[in-house]
């Protein structure tokens, strides 16, 4: 019988929350790579001796899921089926003092910001580098690239500047060349994520340069398409709209979260904005890309929000015909401004108000996605599946948005490559088409 002793440690790399998170995990998993360590991430194996759980501490599921997830883990180790238990991300930065009391058989606990500190773990150092290589988790053709960090918005509901920081843009030049390093490894899709892409370029360049940072990567050979998440709709720049107009491979796409539709929640809410304000913001976006495809997220039940107040919520959504949408419940979140404030809704309250939104918003999508049928659009096919190719149009962003449904019994397609597909069927969420071949 081989000594333990001998056993060359493995890496299992875990990760939970938003696609930050996993951007987090990858330039982790690079690192550790590149340090010589065998390193996997989500390993179905079981075949690592140490875990690292990149935890989510966003809202109260996301953090039990975590909580859940460490449990798990720490039981493996105690069962011998693992060795070493470390924990970093969100949670862990949030409530670092409290988990390490209620769940001491975690090795070690990291922040956000201490990756040099976890590789320490394993005798490894920060390679400088390797900064702008990164191993992706996702499928080749697409990527998210992180393009700043932090947050300096006061939002009311929101704990992620108490995790992540204050705002910190990256330089332009380390962003293209990451981006030309993921072309050269088969990306053809950009997702650019940030907690506050808005605000790109304050920081470093003393003004908003998000317009001036797609030009740059625009330019990058080989990256087809260029999709830009989580814009707050307070001081857009709308130079980007002319950005986005004038270049072909930038998707005429915009994921800006508004959270809310009455003018009196908003101003609850800190959001710098009101309803009328933002409706002249979405207009001006429809008018200078005619064919943007608008994404946002709301919130139901802030503490203080009146039925009335939430019908306003209703209302506009139905006259902005948003082409998605997704709503969260509010979560009741320590040392945030709402916390203060008496959560005074109850939880059947705001799932009855966000269901409401959803079904407002079904309908609304499947009239969107009724006009679609007999029109042509250039497709990136994902992945096949259950007798199905499955991709998606400019339109729509991986796991959140609408998929476009091939037939793979009557259609061969390469995952990966773009077709040009003629929708042919649509229910709210889906599209249905086949190649057009002429």
């Amino acid at each position: 019988m081989k000594a333990k002793g001998l056993k060359k440690d493995k890496v299992n790399i875990v990760t939970l929350g938003c696609s930050k998170n996993l951007v987090d995990s990858e330039v982790m998993l690079t690192q550790l790579k590149g340090n010589g360590i065998d390193t996997t991430h989500e390993s179905s194996n079981d075949d690592a001796n140490i875990v690292v759980i990149n935890t989510c501490g966003f809202i109260d599921n996301a953090k039990q899921e975590s909580v859940d997830t460490i449990l798990r883990y720490v039981d493996a180790k105690e069962e011998g089926i693992v060795d070493k238990v470390y924990v970093t991300g969100c949670l862990s930065h949030r409530y670092k003092d409290d988990l390490e009391k209620e769940i001491p058989q975690v090795d070690a606990f990291f922040g956000t910001m201490e990756l040099p500190a976890l590789l320490k773990k394993f005798k490894a150092d920060y390679k400088h580098e390797l900064v702008g290589e990164r191993i992706t988790t996702t499928t080749n053709h697409y990527a998210y690239l992180k393009i700043s960090e932090g947050c300096d918005r006061p939002c009311s509901f929101c704990a992620i500047p108490l995790m992540r920081g204050k705002h910190r843009s990256r330089p332009i030049e380390e962003l293209v060349t990451e981006a030309k390093n993921l072309a050269r490894n088969g990306t053809k899709e950009l997702l650019l994520i940030a907690q506050d892409s808005t605000y790109y370029g304050i920081d470093i360049y003393k003004k908003r340069n998000l317009a001036e940072l797609l030009r740059k990567l625009s330019d990058v050979e080989g990256i087809e398409w260029i999709r830009l998440h989580y814009a707050f709709p307070t001081g857009f720049p709308m130079d980007v709209l002319d950005v986005m107009a004038e270049r072909d491979n930038i998707c005429n796409y915009l994921d800006i979260p508004l959270q809310h539709g009455s003018t009196n929640v908003l101003k609850l809410m800190r959001r710098g904005t009101t309803r009328e304000k933002t409706e002249k913001l979405l207009a001006e976006m429809r008018k200078r890309v005619p064919d943007i495809a608008i994404r946002t997220t709301l919130i139901a039940g802030h503490p203080g929000e009146t039925e009335e107040e939430f019908e306003e919520m209703m209302t506009f959504v139905k006259e902005s015909r948003f082409d998605r949408l997704g709503i969260f419940t509010y979560s009741h979140e320590e040392n945030t401004h709402a916390y203060t404030m008496d959560d005074n809704i109850p939880e059947e309250v705001k799932h009855e108000r966000a269901n409401r939104v959803m079904q407002l918003q079904e309908e609304i999508s499947m009239e969107i996605n009724q006009n679609k049928i007999g029109k042509t659009f250039k497709v990136l096919i994902d992945r096949k599946e259950s007798g199905s190719f499955i991709g998606r149009t400019e339109h729509d962003s991986p796991e959140v948005d609408n998929e476009v449904y091939i037939d793979a019994k009557k259609h061969y397609l390469r995952i990966g490559d773009f077709a040009n597909i003629r929708i042919t069927d649509a229910t709210e969420f889906d599209l249905y088409g086949e190649p057009v071949t002429d």
